[in-house]
């Protein structure tokens, strides 16, 4: 599926972000009984540590930081959208697991809009295309502006390892972290233009590395010529997620993309921050430099492989 925003006049900007509090080592995850992967298998994959919730703190705290930020930026919310990798984390992470039903519907959204004594505001939860998050969230926000009388949709993922889970995944060697991050999606000309996206899901349990590879290159040049853009010639940035190294490698390769363009963002010190990744990794880029193109890959468990591309203002 490709979308042509390139005449929409949507805007990504406020780009904010938080990070579990506690870093540690491989080392000491491995003590804590946090891994199923053997140490130089992660540090074989480009991991050394990462970054996790302490005990005196939760996802809704942890959340409470980005959201902070795009109140801050714009403070009175239209619309609330919410994205979250885990099941687990789309509850209020107090709930209680009793025999009532209704505390299964405690939502997360509910318990972080009453947290900032924020009321009336229509708010949607997103789920299902695990670190596609926020290409889910471009995706989810364009068709609430479209058919609303809103200007603006306030977006943040919130992501933490599920109780009694590892913070590492056995087959992939992914290491991951918590982390919580957002953005506004809107109308104002700031930011990031949104140009187009591209998405695409599996319902396998697996894709071989090479079909990644293949169906990345693809995307992008199907999704450039949907826009009616070239990349060669252009200033351009891409951004991967700190998971598969040498896929983005040979993604990279294929597109003739030089090593200074490739964005992998402290893989070895932060791991995968799930829907995240993409969203520090912009915030960071952004440098004013206008027209500059930056195209985002996104892949996450479902299967979902995104693309989305846009242009600095």
């Amino acid at each position: 599926m490709n979308i042509n925003f390139s005449r929409a006049g949507y805007y990504v900007y406020g780009l904010t972000y938080a990070l579990g509090d506690m870093k540690r080592t491989l080392a000491e995850l491995q003590v804590g009984g946090l891994l199923v992967n053997s140490i130089p298998e992660l540090e074989k994959a480009g991991y050394r540590c990462n970054v996790s919730l302490s005990p005196q703190m939760d996802l809704l705290s942890l959340a409470s930081q980005p959201f902070a930020d795009l109140l801050a930026e714009s403070p009175k919310p239209e619309l609330a959208l919410v994205h979250h990798s885990y099941a687990e984390n789309t509850v209020d992470p107090d709930t209680k697991r009793d025999a009532e039903l209704m505390s299964r519907a405690k939502y997360f959204p509910a318990a972080l809009l009453r947290k900032f004594q924020l009321d009336h505001v229509p708010y949607f939860g997103s789920f299902a295309s695990g670190c596609v998050g926020m290409l889910s969230l471009v995706i989810k926000a364009a068709g609430l502006l479209a058919y609303s009388d809103q200007n603006s949709v306030h977006c943040l993922t919130a992501d933490a390892r599920p109780e009694g889970a590892n913070y590492d995944m056995l087959r992939e060697k992914i290491l991951t972290s918590d982390a919580s991050s957002g953005f506004i999606f809107g109308r104002e000309q700031k930011g990031f233009r949104v140009l187009g996206l591209s998405y695409y899901s599996s319902s396998r349990a697996v894709m071989p590395l090479v079909e990644i590879v293949k169906r990345s290159v693809q995307t992008v040049k199907d999704l450039v010529k949907a826009v009616g853009i070239e990349l060669q010639g252009r200033d351009a940035l891409f951004h991967y997620p700190n998971i598969f190294t040498p896929a983005w490698d040979m993604v990279s390769h294929y597109l003739k993309v030089p090593p200074e363009r490739k964005i992998v963002d402290e893989m070895a010190e932060r791991a995968h921050c799930l829907s995240s990744d993409s969203i520090i990794s912009l915030k960071k880029w952004h440098h004013g430099n206008k027209g500059r193109i930056h195209v985002v890959f996104n892949f996450g468990s479902g299967l979902h492989l995104g693309v989305c591309l846009l242009e600095e203002v």
